[in-house]
């Protein structure tokens, strides 16, 4: 299967966080997200275990260092592979998500939001936090 890096949240962590850890866990390189691509929603049937599930995704643009020497990518990533968007097309049947492709669709019509569209409260770095009620 193809897919562009992409994962759950950690606890503690903003989205714009979660995306350079996660580049960098699925890749081995250091992302700077430039610009929010897009909010997107796709829905699945796992048949194995007969879920519905929804997924939200927020796919990022921005600059991708050359890959750290020696990295190990997570389990289940073979490789890093990067393709044209001319191979990323023709080979739509191997995507994880028809998200991979719509994603690439709209970078490449040159759709970007401004990074703080997206807004992590302070709550999610100190639960703790105290709110009027």
């Amino acid at each position: 299967m193809l897919n562009n890096p992409a994962g759950h949240l950690e606890a503690g962590e903003s989205p714009e966080q979660g995306v350079v850890r996660e580049v960098m866990e699925e890749t081995g390189c250091v992302f700077t997200p430039q610009a929010l691509v897009g909010i997107y929603l796709s829905r699945f049937h796992r048949i194995a275990t007969h879920e519905d599930v929804t997924y939200m995704r927020l796919a990022y643009c921005g600059h991708a260092s050359a890959p750290t020497p020696g990295w190990v990518l997570d389990d289940g990533i073979v490789r890093t592979l990067w393709l044209t968007p001319t191979e990323i097309r023709a080979s739509a049947a191997r995507h994880r998500s028809p998200l991979v492709l719509q994603c690439m669709e709209n970078y490449l019509a040159g759709q970007r939001y401004p990074l703080n569209l997206v807004q992590t409260d302070a709550s999610v770095y100190s639960p703790d936090i105290k709110r009027p009620t």
